[in-house]
Order: C-alpha cells, then structure tokens, then sequence
C-alpha cells in the first residue's frame, strides 16, 4: 500500500527488504537520498532502526505495533483520499530497487514509468498467450514484496487484473494459507518446487508414486488429490524463475500433472526477457518475450533490450556504461545457447566461471544442477579456484541429515562418479565437501529468493580449499 501510495503521488518509491540490516538500511537512506521511510512489518526493528539517519522522516504503520514518527492512521483520519493520482511523463524515474544478488554492495537499479508500462504489457501478453486468468482473479503473495517478480505479479498484475490478493501470515503457515487461498497463478522459485516435491516424497516414495501413475484409472485421482493438497486445485498456471531449475524435478511436476513454466530475467530487465509461452521445453527458458530483443555476444553473454529495461543505476554512472553496449543492449551477465527455433538454455554465469590451477576454465552451474538431483544435497556450490580440480560444497537436505555418515559417503560418491562421466577430464569433481552449517539468508550466504551467495560462501572457504582437496577419501567433512 505504501509503495503504491508513494507512486500515485507521484513520488520516487525504494523498497526494502524485511530482514534488511541496519547498515545496509543506513546505506540505502543515504545513496538513495530519501527523505521518508514508511515503517510496517520488519524482523527486528530496534536493530533495523539504528540504520535510520536522523534527517529521515518516520511514518510508522502502526498496525504492526510500532509508533514512531508519524502515523498512518493519523494522516488517514485527518485526510481526505487523492482524487486523481499524479500523472507520469515516460522517462521520469518512478522507483529505484536495490539489488545485490549473488555479489556484494547494494546497487540502485531505477525504473521510468514507460518501464512499468511496458512491464504490464509483457505480462498481459504473457498469459494471453500461455493461460489467460479469469477476470478478477485469485492471487497468492508470500516472496518478499521489494522483489521484483512479487512487485509484477501482486502490484503490476494484481492492480490491472483487479485481483484479489491474500498474503502469507508467515512462512510457518506458508502450506496451510496456499491451500487456503487456492490462487489462480503460482509462482516459485526452485526451492520452493523442490520443497513441494520433497513433502510429496516423504508421504509417497518415488517407488509407490510410479505405480500409482502408471494405472490410468488411478492416475487422475492422484493427480488431482496432489494439486489439491498443494493449494494448486485452481491454478490455471505455475511459474517458477530467479534460478535455473533441474530438468529432473520439471520432469517430476510433469509426471504428476502439475507443469511448470520456466522464465527468465533479472531485476535489470524487470525480471521478464523469455518464457516458455505456447510451447514448452522442458530445461529451457523458453523464446523472448513481447518486444524482447536478445542476442549474444561474442564471449556468449546473453544481451537483451526492450522498452522495460532501466534506465540504469542510481548515482553509478561508470556502472551504467559498463552494463550496456553502445546499441542499447543490457549485459545480463549469463551464458546461454539457443536452439533452431529459438529456445534459450542457461549454461552458467560469467562471473561464476572460475580457473583451476591448472589453468582450465570451468563452469560449474551444469554440474551443480545435475547433483541437486540427490535427495540428500539441500545446497551445492561448485568450487575449483586455486586446486587442480573443482570440488563440490555441499549442505546436506532435510533429509540427508538423517543418514549416516556412511549412506551419504556412498549417495555423494555416486553422484559424483554420475556427474564425471558427463565432463571433461579438467571438470571432473575431485571431491564433495559437506558443510557444518547451512547457507540461510540470515548468516548473508543465500540472496532473499534463496539463490546461493558464491561469492560470500567463496570469502568465507577459498582458504579452505588446499586442506580439503588434499585430505583423504572421495567425501569429507568440515
């Protein structure tokens, strides 16, 4: 409400993030040069508010119990509502979202209000094409709203479509509320499916699941009484993005009638430049989009350009050029093929390319999806900097915490053997390093859509490597 408010007023809006740090909150007020911050539902504000600066104005939303500054109850009772909201010329900056990704130091990425517009329309295309929703129809928000995919899909498209839009209560209740609100559109991130399909698993092994399939009077009842446990009885269609997901587990969903549609973009290029649209190919993230541009350039990095591109990053000017080419193409940072009827593959990120002492270069993303396939690997990280061989750090499932040491010495060495003999001798895994902790967003080694952080778990273990490519046996443990 707030985000909206801001805009149709016709001021510049800057989400944040609920478990955002006081530093980093500090260092956003400052770089973004607000004036006021709206405070609702956050995860510790008497740290978060240390971050504050004092010339910033508090507007508390003191629902959520915090009455600082200002209240929003009060400026509702003494104001009468805007009649006509503020009008926006098209290049006028609208929002700046601040990302950080898989690296480092916040950047301020701004959006125009053509951006917005053009959004919308991509969107509206994008279902006509693939599953149009019906008029008013039910939405299901649960990823944190500053993000760019849930600021589409709850804002952009909830607004226009006049939805009705329920919110998780928290991601305890994560389950219950999906079945509760039954949306007509899901989206999820990858570990979100691999969750769904985790919690399938356990009440229907892989074994007992096959069959049932396979007996076609059997089959629909199965299918339907999964999407009904799910929350999906009313999904009209499932969308996953922010992270390239294991054909096995698209594979999975198809089997038990749940598709799901693969897109891709980033907050750059307002997180919409393919999808899989009238056609689908599984591993894929389908054909550009409505008005989408893409191309490769000559190292492969995947180039897109269209109307919702922003306009670049705030107060980063060398950062801005650095990010396009000169004809107006974003550098998306990701690797890619694309087939003869222009399908597009993701094969890694340019950043993530690491070289091998001895000189190799190697890509790890293939590989790390292909061992996520073991139901005992939670999160994987491909490493190799400064070792003759890449090495697999792994933080074990829900699942795989249960096993001895023994089973997951034997599961990993198999998945390991299974991924070398689809590599070339210099990308073979040497080793699987299993990790004492998990990788949360709390301790700053997942990103807020729960992608690995390479970098930050990089700082934290490159030391490490030597002593553990060198120590004994085909699995070791911190």
């Amino acid at each position: 409400m707030a985000d909206l408010a801001i805009m149709m007023t016709g001021h510049v809006s800057v989400p944040l993030y609920a478990n955002i740090t006081d530093n980093s909150i500090n260092q956003i007020l400052e770089h973004s040069e607000s004036k006021a911050i709206f405070i609702g539902k956050l995860d510790d504000y008497e740290e978060q508010k240390k971050g504050i600066p004092p010339s910033v104005k508090k507007i508390s939303i003191d629902y959520y119990g915090i009455k600082e500054g200002e209240l929003v109850s009060n400026w509702i009772a003494n104001q009468t509502p805007l009649e006509v909201a503020a009008s926006w010329k098209a290049e006028e900056m609208m929002t700046i979202m601040y990302t950080s990704g898989t690296t480092g130091k916040p950047k301020g990425v701004v959006f125009n209000a053509m951006a917005m517009e053009h959004a919308s329309q991509i969107i509206n295309e994008y279902l006509s094409r693939v599953k149009p929703l019906p008029p008013h129809p039910i939405l299901f928000s649960y990823l944190p709203l500053c993000h760019i995919a849930e600021r589409l899909i709850t804002e952009v498209l909830g607004c226009n479509s006049g939805a009705s839009i329920s919110f998780v209560e928290s991601l305890d209740s994560f389950a219950k509320d999906l079945s509760s609100v039954r949306p007509h559109l899901f989206f999820g991130v990858p570990r979100i499916w691999a969750r769904f399909q985790k919690k399938i698993s356990e009440k229907l092994p892989a074994k007992k699941l096959n069959l049932l399939l396979s007996i076609p009077i059997v089959n629909s009842i199965i299918r339907s009484t999964l999407r009904k446990k799910m929350g999906l009885s009313r999904s009209l269609l499932q969308v996953s993005g922010a992270a390239p997901m294991p054909l096995p587990l698209l594979e999975w969903f198809d089997r038990i009638g749940i598709p799901v549609n693969e897109i891709y973009g980033m907050t750059e290029n307002s997180a919409i430049s393919h999808g899989n649209q009238e056609e689908r190919r599984l591993g894929t993230v389908g054909q550009v989009m409505y008005k989408v541009e893409a191309k490769f350039s000559e190292e492969g990095e995947i180039l897109t350009r269209h109307p919702a591109l922003m306009m670049g990053y705030y107060r980063e000017s060398k950062m801005t050029e650095d990010v396009f080419t000169q004809d107006g193409f974003l550098k998306t940072g990701d690797m890619g093929t694309l087939d003869k009827d222009g399908f597009l593959t993701i094969t890694g990120r340019m950043k993530d390319i690491f070289k091998t002492d001895k000189g190799k270069y190697v890509s790890p993303l293939p590989m790390e999806l292909r061992l996520v396939k073991n139901e005992n690997i939670g999160q994987v990280c491909v490493v190799g900097m400064g070792i003759p061989q890449p090495i697999a750090l792994i933080v074990l499932s829900d699942t795989g915490k249960l096993k001895s040491k023994e089973e997951i010495k034997s599961s990993f060495s198999s998945s390991l053997a299974e991924v070398n003999e689809t590599v070339e001798d210099y990308e073979k895994l040497k080793k699987a390093v299993i990790m004492k902790d998990d990788w949360t967003i709390n301790n700053g080694l997942m990103t807020p859509t729960l992608k690995v952080k390479r970098n930050e778990v990089e700082k934290i273990h490159l030391p490490k490597y030597p002593n553990w490519y060198a120590t004994e046996g085909t699995v070791v443990w911190e």
